[in-house]
């Protein structure tokens, strides 16, 4: 029988609420190996309501006892990491390796979140007028929502409800169609960890449940992933409705390579940034920038060997560096995208179409791709190809090579590969971008930073995770007191309270 994938509410599979179901491919082979249940607007408010009756009971919990239950979360993730990661890899076809980083990197937000007693701390001060203290305390929104990518489907989600739930919060998860079992088996761990039911549920669905959240009027705040169209579409549907958005878009990241530069080090790192996990990552390097034509041409070359060299095989394969891509749909945009570059001038030096395995002549693979020569013009160099195509665009000069990033509409992640401490210095303090890395290809900050990008990759002003993601997912009240001993004073009641 097909395998069939359900919601999660109240702590239990929830079944057979609407008729309308979605694929759910094996990327190795192909084959549909599973069909997702899509909800309604009803299943929504289903979720919503049980979450609204949880919520009060978890957010009374001190702190203390909600980081327990993140301790032991991460406990179960740790013990679980295999077959998390395989079950990963089957549906959205990153290598193990790669999905036991998605995972890791999410874990990470959990130990973070472990910190909450620290984090919800709030300020006091005594005596900030006669017999008067003012103190602030920080208090959680209610009943929020995420709506993750198909890219991440663990790390993602993580990096929502981890802060989401330990500040107090329940929350509404809706994982993307695509791989949508991961998510649910991470809101099965959180039960088993002590996580109260009803204060997680997950809704697996497409646009009509997405806008059901944007609608719902008991959801107080919806944290997106996903493309930039999208993300604008989401910010925008969800502030009209008065719900406090955060809403990360797309990108296309800029890697800058100076003639100082330890080539070999610099191109070890741009192949596993451009090609890892099939280029299907919004913090991948698919543009490096060499500065001066001597730069240009030994990157390039090296490059080539570098990417003669690659291995393109299924998930399970420990030797692959990347595995397929997540649909055919998605390949085929791909294609069309490398048939662009090649309409739009730029040249062509390695051609990923047509590539098989043998075995998995159904699965949705592509060979490594390599443009030089590509130009700030081009649609292909403007718009998120999202796959394993990698461009080189040639600059005579550091400050042509500056204006690229700085200048383009997407602004997540940019790199700087430089021996020049005071090059690097300065580009990182001018550079129009969101996240910068000095010779770090994929600069994702770690947990207790966060992680968010500029211009049409990000809208909103909170990024995820960290101190901005408790800020998120909380609200501020600021009291005020005055205990009088007693006796007449001055009536003030006609004159604004000062604190002389």
């Amino acid at each position: 029988m097909m395998r069939n994938i359900a919601h999660y509410i109240d702590g239990k599979t929830v079944s057979g609420l609407s008729g309308s179901k979605g694929d759910v491919f094996d990327p190795n082979t192909g084959k549909v190996q599973a069909q997702v249940e899509l909800g309604d607007a009803g299943l929504v408010d289903k979720a919503v309501q049980s979450a609204l009756k949880a919520q009060k009971e978890w957010a009374a919990q001190n702190p203390q006892r909600r980081a327990r239950v993140m301790f032991e979360f991460k406990r179960l993730l740790e013990r679980d990491m295999d077959a998390l990661a395989h079950l990963l890899s089957s549906e959205h076809g990153k290598v193990i390796a790669d999905s036991k980083g998605d995972i890791q990197r999410g874990l990470e937000v959990v130990e973070f979140a472990c910190g909450i007693p620290h984090l919800l701390k709030g300020a006091y001060t005594q005596g900030a007028g006669p017999g008067i203290d003012v103190y602030s305390l920080r208090q959680p929104l209610g009943v929020v929502a995420g709506v993750t990518p198909f890219n991440f489907p663990a790390m993602i989600p993580m990096w929502m409800f981890a802060p989401a739930l330990a500040c107090g919060n329940a929350f509404i998860l809706k994982p993307s169609e695509r791989d949508p079992s991961v998510p649910v088996k991470l809101a099965e761990l959180l039960i088993e960890a002590g996580l109260p039911e009803g204060v997680l549920n997950v809704v697996q669905g497409d646009k009509v449940v997405v806008d059901a959240i944007l609608d719902h009027p008991d959801i107080r705040a919806v944290s997106f992933v996903g493309s930039s169209d999208i993300a604008q579409y989401v910010y925008g549907r969800g502030a009209a409705n008065g719900k406090r958005m955060q809403c990360m878009g797309g990108a296309k990241n800029h890697g800058i390579i100076l003639p100082d530069v330890d080539m070999d080090q610099a191109v070890a790192d741009i192949m596993g940034a451009a090609f890892g996990s099939a280029g299907e990552r919004c913090m991948a390097l698919p543009v490096v920038v060499p500065v001066g034509e001597d730069t240009a041409n030994i990157l390039r070359s090296k490059l080539v060997a570098a990417v003669e060299g690659l291995r393109v095989g299924v998930s399970t394969d420990t030797e692959a560096h990347y595995g397929p891509v997540v649909s055919a749909q998605h390949k085929a945009r791909i294609e069309s995208y490398i048939q662009m570059g090649v309409d739009e001038g730029a040249e062509l030096v390695l051609d990923g179409r047509g590539f098989t395995l043998q075995g998995h002549e159904g699965g949705y693979f592509l060979g490594p791709t390599l443009f030089d020569r590509v130009t700030r013009g081009m649609k292909t160099y403007q718009d998120e190809i999202f796959g394993p195509v990698l461009q080189i665009v040639r600059t005579q000069s550091f400050e042509e090579a500056l204006s690229l990033p700085s200048q383009h509409p997407y602004g997540n992640g940019v790199a700087i590969f430089t021996r020049n401490g005071d090059a690097a210095r300065e580009f990182a303090a001018q550079v129009e971008v969101g996240m910068v890395g000095i010779n770090v290809p994929i600069p994702v900050p770690v947990a207790y930073h966060s992680f968010g990008g500029w211009k049409r990759s990000g809208f909103g002003d909170l990024n995820q995770y960290g101190e901005d993601g408790v800020r998120f997912y909380t609200r501020t009240k600021t009291v005020t007191q005055r205990w009088p001993k007693g006796g007449a004073v001055e009536d003030q009641a006609f004159v604004i309270p000062t604190m002389r």
